[in-house]
């Protein structure tokens, strides 16, 4: 439960054994390639080269277009879910299975062209179907001619026109005129306009003053209703088509797996062709630098001692622990904490790990703001859906491992405080038997021991604070920083102390508090050590306020546990009153169930936020260092398949 080691790995090898030991290394999953630190203006790195990144991009290629397949599955052929397929390391390499994910990606990919194709065409035929609409009424071939006598035009009327008046205003302009109308709407009128030739001049400005719009109808042969029915007919022949490729299309979901393989090769491709781009190139070898953790130095020299090489591990000089990656080495209570280190910041590789320190106190201070036998009881639950049947890893397993554990503190402080939905059982005893009386055994319930709760929150952070200073002198004292530990630290412990003791009115001397006053004047010294003159007053001013303030604002804040344990018991007792209004067990169980439900997604995440900055703010602050970067080795990291784990 610590940071771990690591060792500087430097090494040159021959390209012709490059492949070779970048599998290797991926295949061990220890060893984390970084960019090498040279000077290229020395002549000693003057010749060096990258590789060439052909390999890379094919492996990208690979991996679009197999997630671009998988996409077009999802939607015509959705995946029932199931257990990962599990394979072994041969398979998951096996070049065949390869080109046949490929094989099955472009089938994919070209039946989902082909049917967007379709789909094109058939929105070209809807909006055709719409464009004939307002003609069928008019029994005239839409390409009918004008001659040299008789004018055709088809077009529209603004809606706000009345047709009628429309019709007698253009027989004033002309008798030689007819208007027909084909159809109307709110918007505009369709309609037919004939008339002789010789009243065209007449005509015109009748028409604009009424808004004429003409509408070519070009490309059309025939009547409205007859190009009507004959796209009706290729719309529906076009929709069988659709049917049947689609089912032929979600018929390739039996290639699901091929493309899942496809995809994870890829990604394995990706990482180790990534890493390859990291070396650098000479003539004949090539140069690599990375970092490898202490629990797989043997595994590695074991490794190199048969490749024909030069290589050198080396442990990091202090100037270069900012750029050493951070492993932590945590067992099953404190490894759910690395969720929060990592949404904080990693700890610096010369500070220390706060998963093991953190651990107790956020588990405790989670179940206490909960506190609740069933919210506890659903975090079992559900963290172990997440772990034993979704086998969720990474942050989904550290979130999953941590419900297990915050689950189990709800349900031991709920039933410290019979709480179980809020006050649910006694509620709907009540609305079964009028007379009953059943309460569940408690030790303390937040509505009528609400100070006692908030004297042991404050008392609670008291002691995570202290803990934080203990942490803070003995990581001081290690790094040979004793003074600071003393003046910062433990000058505070000695003034408290005392402090205390003189309240009790107990080991005074002479009837002096001495221990407050030896407490004091390590103060004075310590406040005002490292200033001169006139600075020594506004240091130890300084030092005074901003030691009192802080303590107390700080211990303060651990109040939040008290507030957050208070408002989710009324939250669900408000509930459990609604329900027992209804004067139904059903209507009682619905609004409770309901209620109880918002309340538990509040709460969830009100006390992980509070929690986190319980942790971050009051509890960090004391100790932590930060300023790392998780270590990122080159491994087989797959998505959709299990890699059966074999030995090294």
């Amino acid at each position: 439960m610590a940071i771990v080691k690591m060792k500087h790995l430097r090494l040159v090898a021959m390209r012709q054994d490059r492949q070779e030991l970048l599998h290797q290394l991926q295949r061990m999953g220890c060893v984390e390639i970084d960019t090498p630190r040279v000077d290229r203006d020395d002549p000693v790195w003057s010749g060096v080269g990258t590789p060439d990144e052909e390999a890379l991009v094919r492996a990208r290629q690979r991996r679009e277009q197999g997630e671009r397949a998988l996409d077009v599955l999802n939607r015509y052929a959705p995946d029932k879910g199931g257990r990962k397929p599990v394979l072994r390391r041969e398979e998951l390499f096996d070049e065949q299975s390869v080109l046949q994910g490929e094989q099955a990606a472009q089938a994919v990919l070209d039946a989902q062209r082909e049917l967007a194709a379709l789909q094109a065409q058939r929105g070209k035929l809807e909006a055709q179907l719409q464009s004939l609409r307002p003609w069928l009424a008019l029994d005239v071939p839409l390409d009918i001619a004008s001659t040299g006598q008789v004018q055709m035009e088809f077009g529209t009327l603004p809606g706000s026109v009345d047709f009628a008046q429309a019709q007698g205003q253009l027989q004033l302009a002309s008798p030689l005129a007819e208007l027909t109308c084909a159809h109307s709407e709110p918007e505009q009128h369709y309609a037919l306009l004939v008339y002789h030739a010789s009243a065209g001049e007449t005509l015109a400005p009748a028409l604009r003053e009424l808004g004429w719009n003409r509408v070519n109808l070009r490309g059309w042969s025939g009547t409205a209703q007859a190009n009507h029915t004959r796209l009706e007919q290729e719309l529906r022949a076009l929709d069988e088509q659709l049917s049947c490729d689609a089912q032929q299309l979600a018929g390739l979901g039996r290639h699901r797996e091929q493309l899942q393989l496809l995809v994870d090769r890829a990604a394995v491709d990706m990482e180790r062709e990534e890493g390859r781009s990291r070396l650098l190139d000479l003539e004949q070898t090539f140069y690599l630098e990375g970092w490898v953790p202490q629990d797989s130095w043997q595994r590695v020299t074991d490794l190199l001692n048969t490749l024909t090489c030069a290589w050198e591990l080396s442990d990091p000089a202090p100037e270069e622990y900012e750029q050493v990656p951070v492993k932590l080495k945590n067992n099953w209570l404190t490894r759910p904490l690395n969720m929060v280190t990592e949404m904080y910041v990693y700890p610096a590789y010369d500070g220390l790990d706060p998963n093991p320190l953190m651990a107790p106190f956020f588990i405790l201070f989670f179940g206490l703001m909960m506190a609740d036998m069933a919210y506890g009881l659903i975090m079992l639950l559900g963290g172990w859906y997440l772990l034993k049947k979704l086998h969720a890893t990474g942050t989904m397993g550290h979130m999953g491992g941590l419900m297990v554990l915050c689950g189990v503190s709800t349900f031991a402080f709920g039933a410290m405080t019979g709480g179980f939905l809020g006050d649910f059982i006694p509620q709907i005893a009540k609305l079964i038997n009028p007379e009953s009386n059943v309460q569940l055994p408690y030790l303390f319930t937040p509505l009528t021991d609400t100070l006692a709760i908030l004297v042991g929150s404050l008392v609670l952070g008291l002691i995570q604070i202290i803990t934080g200073m203990a942490i803070s002198v003995v990581y001081q004292c290690r790094n040979g920083r004793w003074q600071d530990a003393l003046w910062n630290e433990i000058t505070w412990w000695v003034v408290l102390t005392g402090a205390a003791l003189a309240i009790l009115g107990i080991a005074n001397v002479a009837g002096y508090p001495v221990v407050l006053f030896v407490g004091l004047a390590m103060l004075v010294y310590g406040g005002t050590r490292n200033a001169k003159g006139f600075g020594k007053v506004t240091a130890l001013i300084g030092t005074v306020y901003n030691g009192v303030s802080g303590y107390f604002s700080d211990i303060l804040s651990y109040a939040r546990l008290m507030a957050l344990m208070l408002a989710g018991a009324v939250i669900a007792q408000v509930f459990n009153t609604l329900g027992s209004v209804t004067g139904s067990v059903i209507g009682f169980v619905i609004i409770s169930l309901l209620g109880n439900t918002l309340n538990l997604a509040l709460n969830l995440l009100g006390c992980y936020v509070h929690d986190l900055r319980l942790q971050c703010l009051e509890f960090f602050g004391r100790f932590y260092k930060e300023g790392g970067r998780p270590f990122n080795p080159m491994k087989i990291n797959t998505k959709y398949v299990d890699i059966i784990k074999e030995e090294n």
